[in-house]
């Protein structure tokens, strides 16, 4: 790939029937450009593990085109629905520095789009270099509305590492034989866990060790000594996953578009949601490899995909008639969290960062599941006849219907939200203990945090033991934040603070809370706005693992929200 060249090219496959898609380079002003895009969501024919199913894509591809800007160019997309679905786009880990209307989670910062409608998204790249992507953030269609989003240095600017010979991205996915918004209408229908996905998919192929699947298997073709950066992307809807390339190190460079200090590891761990950019070298014996990817599973008594997908990076040089079975690399068990914790804790920034030191607002959130009594029948499907919810703070999130919360807040229509999500829990417990069973089922609100801008915020974010301890990967819309501490059991502000990194934490935009622990994050509020934080386990958004910050105005036009685009969707 080639990084000068921001013109994204039109794949073609044989399991894929249309492709319609316009890239067109119609300004350039400073090193900066316009991007104009046109995606058509859409039903497309794909087939995948013996059979054809129809599936919402984005110009008939999937996974979705790929998009490649560089830092300080504004990407005007225009999304038109042709599907059967309310959908929106949500650009993720962009900051959308006051364009919170362009962010696109359904009924937060927009409506959705209805089917024929559309809607122009419009936002300047500020300030961000690295991998990022884009999914549907409207119920179930992230399972195979997602792609890629590049983000390359300004002209005359280099990476901060070796200079690779190939960039790959690598789009980890999660397939179903079944349409996905059944498998979800059905566990909202019986408040019981969703049916767990057939396979895992690398940009979009299960992979040969799978049935049917051999012929789609995806082979990136690299020479000997190349340097390759690869992009790896978990676009997975409910799981996280280990990655491995057989027979190579990994050193790892970025995370979530925010570079860090080089380290070197034999597999990656990423949360849905999360990105890790790596560069590998082509030095081993010219074969073929395997890269690999299968579950990190920590919930106790819970189903997963206990299935691994496969690509193969196959040596130029390699004997072309070869027959031979590739290399597997090794991948830890999937409950292996030793292995996770090991690869965690060596994210640095690559240099001394500005961490907030005075806090304004102090919070502790809880984030964890529930369960919510009802009558026994076919509604009450979950454990002793309950219903499964999630939340933090024992809220579990409700979204709005006749309105945006960002329209709400900005037009001042009263009734949508209230704004007292609570700063710390409730009620105090053992939270990685025994909890004891009044505390499982929570309340239900549309409740907000507001806060001024230019505040620092101080967040704990503790997993709790309410129906089973479980790593969750939360999401912050609109910001990026420093991760000054992580660990288990219950966070203890008296001993744990003190371990704080204030010095090079990395900067993310999701974070992994560990299972049975806890993780803490500091930013600045210098991005107004209503912005989402949640789960990135969609299982768990949908069962109301989030809430929002309403972040105020500041002083003049720079520190304000920009006005509604006038084509902002209806409810």
């Amino acid at each position: 790939m080639d990084a000068q060249n921001l013109c994204v090219k039109p794949r073609t496959n044989s399991l894929f029937l249309g492709l319609v898609f316009s890239l067109a380079l119609v300004a350039s002003f400073a090193n900066a450009e316009i991007h104009y895009h046109q995606f058509i969501v859409q039903e497309t024919q794909l087939k995948r593990l013996c059979q054809t199913h129809n599936r919402i894509t984005v110009n008939g591809q999937f996974p979705g085109p790929t998009l490649e800007v560089r830092n300080g160019d504004t990407v005007v997309v225009n999304v038109l629905n042709s599907a059967r679905y309310n959908v929106t786009i949500h650009w993720h880990g962009i900051r959308q520095m006051r364009t919170p209307w362009a962010d696109g989670p359904a009924y937060v910062t927009q409506c959705p789009i209805k089917p024929g409608g559309s809607y122009t998204y419009r936002f300047i790249i500020e300030d961000q270099e690295g991998t990022l992507w884009w999914h549907a953030h409207s119920r179930w269609l992230r399972a195979t509305v997602y792609g890629a989003l590049i983000i390359y240095p300004k002209l005359g600017s280099p990476y901060p590492f070796p200079k690779p010979n190939q960039e790959i991205p690598i789009l980890l996915g999660e397939w179903w034989n079944r349409d996905p918004i059944s498998v979800l209408k059905q566990a909202l229908f019986t408040g019981a866990i969703p049916n767990v996905s057939d396979a895992y998919t690398i940009n979009g192929q299960p992979g040969d060790l799978y049935k049917c699947s051999a012929q789609g298997t995806v082979r990136f073709h690299v020479g000997s000594g190349d340097r390759i950066l690869l992009r790896i992307i978990n676009a997975a809807l409910n799981q996280q996953l280990f990655f491995a390339v057989a027979n190579h190190k990994l050193t790892v460079v970025a995370a979530d578009a925010s570079y860090d200090k080089p380290f070197t590891t034999s597999v990656l761990m990423l949360g849905p949601g999360q990105t890790t950019d790596v560069l590998l070298t082509a030095e081993q014996a010219p074969g073929r490899y395997y890269m690999a990817a299968r579950a990190y599973a920590t919930g106790q008594n819970t189903p997963f995909d206990n299935t691994t997908t496969t690509a193969i990076l196959e040596y130029k040089s390699s004997n072309k008639g070869a027959s031979s079975r590739p290399i597997l690399p090794p991948l830890p068990a999937y409950n292996d969290t030793a292995t996770v914790t090991a690869f965690t804790t060596q994210f640095r920034s690559p240099y001394r960062v500005e961490v907030p030191t005075k806090i304004d607002h102090n919070l502790f959130f809880t984030v964890g599941l529930g369960l919510v009594n009802c009558t026994p029948g076919p509604r009450c499907q979950g454990p002793n006849n309950t219903r499964f919810a999630a939340s933090m703070n024992n809220v579990s999130f409700v979204l709005p219907r006749r309105t945006s919360l960002l329209q709400a807040y900005y037009q001042n229509i009263p009734g949508v939200f209230t704004t007292d999500f609570p700063p710390v829990p409730p009620i105090q417990f053992d939270y990685t203990g025994n909890v004891p069973r009044g505390l499982w089922q929570p309340t239900f609100g549309t409740k907000l945090y507001k806060m001024k801008f230019g505040s620092t915020v101080q967040i704990v974010l503790q997993d709790t033991a309410i129906v089973t301890t479980e790593d969750h990967p939360i999401h912050l819309h609109g910001y990026h934040f420093y991760v000054v501490g992580q660990g288990f059991g219950n966070f203890d502000p008296r001993k744990d603070a003190a371990s704080f990194n204030l010095i090079d934490p990395p900067q993310r935009n999701t974070i992994d809370v560990p299972v049975g622990g806890w993780a803490v994050i500091r930013f600045v509020a210098d991005n107004p706005g209503v912005w989402l934080m949640h789960c990135h386990i969609d299982s768990h958004l949908t069962w109301g693992m989030a809430m929002s910050f309403l972040v105020e105005n500041g002083f003049g036009e720079m520190e304000s929200i920009e006005p509604p685009p006038a084509d902002l969707p209806p409810c």
